[in-house]
């Protein structure tokens, strides 16, 4: 499709697209997604939400940081124009630029993203989590020369070196400290007029296989995810109250603690520290209503819950719990539903996509499917060839829809769209009724002695003994069988299991050439700053110790 004119003077992002016929097709069908020519998706979720509602739509909740702090609409929107003035005219941020964005989950970086959004910049937010030389690798990648940074984390992107990077502190009190230089504005930042498909974001893949890629969105596609998923699916509303865990650096996280309550006139409780047993309170004493998480919090958070309700949380609020990031175990959804009386929305989204694309709410749920499609989008399950298989059969998962992957200069886009489609890299099997079930990442599939063998549904048997806790199935190499299967598990602390045992327990749930050859006892299991699954290293540890490498 033709690009519409930029309103960046930095033309890096937009030079560093993938060329034309290496984008997939994209899909407009819905009326909502006939966005304006110009559109600053920043100005759209902050300045166009608060018009929405009136004259009382600055009065209205926006943000709450955990510690009774009350961010009002309007307190957001002068806050984030005033930081916005900061980055044009104190720091000599133009349009196009990119701007690192670095600090714990709170108001005050959703403010900085919403200001990079309004100052027409291109937002590269990163984990707090993240090291010097992960830093150092997005900021060559992305060309970032700004960043603004919490002073409790500065350490280490002090540290990444990275040549001509001017760095903003926020949040340490000191003179030229970010909230102290925006003190000094107080007048409306009109948003740069910027198209709807100027860059305004560059999302890092979380690196589970290795070198991370840039993933590229465009205004247009922040708010084509608020207007398909959270719209059609989510259904939120105006009262409600967002938490969850993923951290904003996170699309999983940006899209549902601060995207999606905007889009809806809705609030969010930004917590600093969203581990499970932090969240449980504070979703009891705010009354949170809609829950993003990932499964393994789900899991974690059963265990001090008691019968419904009759917990020591009072979760009566919640109306609405989200699960993506890794596969859902139908266990665990089964376990939350009897505890809470909540179905898990759960869903399947990707860096590339921004989003979630396949998912099911309310009376369309089936524990242990993703779901279906989302209205806006298209799916469908094809062989290496990217041929449609039938229904019932396992193969790739192909989806297409508004927002597609546009790699920041990457070869490995040739890798991910083929003939129009995303290709996710999940094995997926679709039904005759349209539900998409996950079999396993389309990398992770163990072929033993003929045997096409899913880690997921291994684990998920695994996950079925009252002592696992956690569990991660590879394939480790074997002369004899090609590869064999080999499970990696976290145990309840105090419970007492032995490989035999949990042997025998799994020969009565799968047919023995499912059943692991070995167990492998650990503390934890190893995770991206995401909470998604490494078994990369997992499988790199068993060479290691085969002496394969």
């Amino acid at each position: 499709m033709d690009l519409k004119p930029s309103a960046h003077v930095d033309t890096f992002a937009r030079d560093r697209l993938p060329p034309p016929d290496a984008w997939p097709e994209l899909l407009f069908d819905l009326p909502e997604l006939a966005y304006p020519d110009s559109l600053n998706c920043g100005a759209e979720l902050l300045d166009g939400t608060i018009a929405r509602f009136g004259p009382a739509g600055a009065d209205r909740p926006a943000l709450y940081d955990g510690t009774g702090e009350v961010w009002t609409y309007g307190g957001l929107r002068e806050r984030v124009d005033r930081i916005a003035h900061v980055l044009t005219a104190d720091l000599g941020v133009v349009p196009g630029n990119r701007v690192l964005l670095r600090g714990p989950t709170h108001p005050w970086l959703a403010a900085c993203w919403l200001a990079v959004m309004k100052a027409g910049a291109v937002a590269v937010t990163v984990l707090p989590q993240q090291r010097a030389q992960e830093l150092a690798t997005v900021c060559e990648m992305a060309g970032v020369r700004h960043a603004l940074c919490h002073a409790d984390v500065l350490d280490d992107l002090v540290k990444a070196e990275v040549p001509g990077l001017r760095i903003t502190a926020y949040g340490g009190g000191a003179p030229d400290d970010l909230l102290r230089l925006a003190e000094r504005h107080d007048a409306p930042f009109p948003a740069v007029p910027t198209s709807a498909d100027d860059v305004a974001l560059i999302a890092f893949t979380s690196g589970t296989t290795g070198r991370p890629k840039g993933c590229m969105h465009f205004h247009r596609d922040v708010l084509a995810v608020a207007d398909t998923f959270s719209r059609h699916v989510l259904r939120p509303r105006p009262d409600d109250v967002f938490a969850g865990s993923p951290p904003l650096g996170f699309t999983f996280g940006l899209g549902g603690l601060v995207v999606f309550p905007l889009r809806a006139g809705a609030s969010a409780l930004l917590l600093e520290d969203a581990v499970p047993r932090r969240l449980l309170p504070a979703l009891a004493e705010h009354r949170a209503t809609v829950l993003f998480t990932a499964p393994t919090a789900y899991r974690t958070m059963l265990d001090a819950l008691g019968p419904y309700d009759v917990g020591m949380y009072d979760l009566s609020a919640l109306r609405r719990c989200v699960s993506a990031g890794e596969n859902l175990p139908a266990a665990t959804w089964q376990a939350w539903y009897e505890r809470t009386g909540l179905r898990i929305i759960n869903g399947i989204g990707a860096t590339e996509l921004l989003h979630i694309f396949i998912s099911a709410a309310d009376e369309d749920v089936r524990p242990g499917a993703t779901g279906r499609v989302v209205p806006g989008w298209q799916a469908r399950v094809v062989d290496r060839a990217g041929r449609p298989v039938p229904d019932g059969e396992p193969g790739l998962l192909a989806v297409r829809g508004p927002v597609g992957c546009r790699y920041l200069a990457d070869p490995r886009q040739a890798e991910y769209v083929k003939g129009g489609w995303n290709l996710t890299g999940d094995t997926y099997v679709r039904d005759p009724e349209g539900y998409f079930r996950y079999v396993a990442r389309a990398d992770d599939m163990i072929v033993s002695a003929g045997y096409n063998i899913a880690g997921p549904e291994v684990e998920e048997a695994l996950l079925r003994h009252p002592d696992v806790v956690e569990a991660a199935v590879v394939g480790r190499p074997d002369e004899r069988r090609g590869q064999v299967v080999v499970a990696y598990t976290v145990v309840r602390e105090g419970a007492v299991l032995t490989e035999d045992a949990l042997r025998a327990f799994m020969r009565a749930e799968l047919a023995p050439h499912k059943c692991p050859r070995s167990f492998v006892f650990v503390p934890a299991l190893p995770r991206t700053a995401t909470g998604k699954l490494q078994r990369f290293r997992l499988r790199d540890q068993g060479r290691r110790c085969d002496g394969l490498e």
